[in-house]
């Protein structure tokens, strides 16, 4: 989606990983020739093309959204670089008569471990560090004074497989497929008016997809928690550093109290917080004091059967909880409870006032809620779900 913020982050983006990989190449041949004032001018003239090139290159893949992720920007950089180098030799070579012949296409793609070496190198770093973190502030920056609603999102580290799993029985995850799914998710946000900001990804915490567990948002303040399980404590790190970014007002839990944010379920100014594995009383004392300063009751809920209290309900745009009853300790703590026919119609994430976000291994419960009045949006995350996850632990929603 080609908004202005994100044209801007792209522009700004190839603009500076441009002038530095310019501007390190034409010192590394200054300095690699002894000081000599004239190979400064002579190397910022002999890459300008290739700098030309390359920015256009950083530019459009930035506006498709590839310097979000550094997964992806490493490629950006070192496939734009090379390319920009490439093209810039070729054209070097026509403007001094030379044909297109075996000896100059060797030439050309020899320069890459060559002349042109220290170019590809400089692009690549530039864009993995530079280029991703301007377009992440960039488009950070914007959130704040957009009209549009926020969502923070993280992409799946590539040792999604090894996350953990404590109810079920652990499952293979097809490692693209989740990538697949995560991207279709993303874009379902964004179709429903979501502007979603990307949280620095980390490949050393499979678990930091499911980034919900990282914070509890009550209204305009941001509670870091902190998880239950100690593989996971590090994930609330780039979670804060995000929303500081975006000005938020942060509160936290703090050790020995432990709460997951997949325990928290808001309704109105009633949060219902489970009392399970991952979250003990310490942590539900400290986020009490914390809500009642925000004018929110806490109310403690037993959770035995499932991982998380949203595993087991969630809760319609109108307030009704809705739920699995094999999955729900006491239904009674509910003011409204509806049952749904499958364990993973529990989980909706609500994106307006009739519209809910829920996963499309659940039709029976997707069916129920269009009979409700509600418009109903699916995404498949089955390789999330083998991990014990659902739609809500995907994003954390700022409204």
């Amino acid at each position: 989606m080609f908004t202005p913020r994100r044209l801007i982050a792209a522009a700004l983006s190839a603009l500076a990983v441009t002038i530095i990989t310019q501007d390190v190449t034409g010192l590394a041949f200054f300095i690699g020739n002894n000081f000599e004032e004239a190979i400064l001018w002579q190397a910022g003239s002999f890459f300008i093309g290739a700098s030309v090139i390359f920015f256009i290159l950083v530019f459009l893949k930035g506006a498709f959204g590839f310097l979000a992720k550094r997964r992806y920007s490493w490629v950006v950089g070192l496939v734009s670089s090379v390319i920009a180098a490439v093209v810039n030799m070729f054209i070097q070579a026509a403007s001094q008569g030379a044909g297109f012949s075996a000896d100059v296409f060797a030439g050309v793609f020899a320069s890459l471990l060559g002349v042109n070496l220290i170019f590809v190198v400089a692009g690549t770093v530039s864009t993995v560090t530079a280029g991703t973190a301007i377009w992440r502030w960039v488009i950070a920056r914007g959130a704040t004074t957009a009209p549009t609603k926020v969502a923070l999102v993280r992409a799946p580290a590539s040792t999604l497989a090894d996350g953990l799993v404590t109810h079920i029985k652990r499952k293979k995850v097809d490692l693209e497929l989740a990538d697949q799914q995560w991207d279709a998710y993303v874009a379902a946000l964004n179709a429903a008016g979501w502007m979603t900001i990307e949280v620095e990804p980390r490949d050393d915490l499979a678990d930091s997809v499911f980034i919900e567990d990282t914070v509890v948002m009550l209204g305009k303040l941001a509670v870091i928690s902190n998880p239950g399980a100690d593989s996971r404590k590090p994930e609330i790190e780039a979670t804060e550093a995000t929303l500081r970014d975006l000005d938020v007002e942060i509160d936290r839990i703090v050790s020995p109290g432990a709460l997951d944010g997949g325990d928290v379920l808001k309704v109105g100014k009633t949060v219902y917080v489970g009392r399970g594995g991952r979250t003990n009383g310490e942590g539900i004392r400290q986020l009490r004091a914390i809500a009642a300063k925000q004018g929110y009751t806490v109310v403690a809920v037993p959770v035995t059967k499932a991982l998380h209290l949203k595993t087991a309900v969630t809760a319609l745009p109108d307030g009704t909880v809705i739920g699995y009853p094999p999955l729900v300790d006491d239904q009674g703590i509910f003011d409204r409870f509806l049952p749904v026919p499958e364990a993973h119609g529990t989980a909706v994430v609500v994106l307006a006032p009739d519209t809910v976000l829920m996963s499309s291994s659940a039709p029976k419960s997707a069916e129920l809620f269009r009979e409700l009045g509600y418009r109903v949006i699916t995404v498949d995350i089955s390789e999330f779900e083998k991990l014990e996850g659902c739609v809500t632990c995907l994003s954390v929603r700022l409204r």
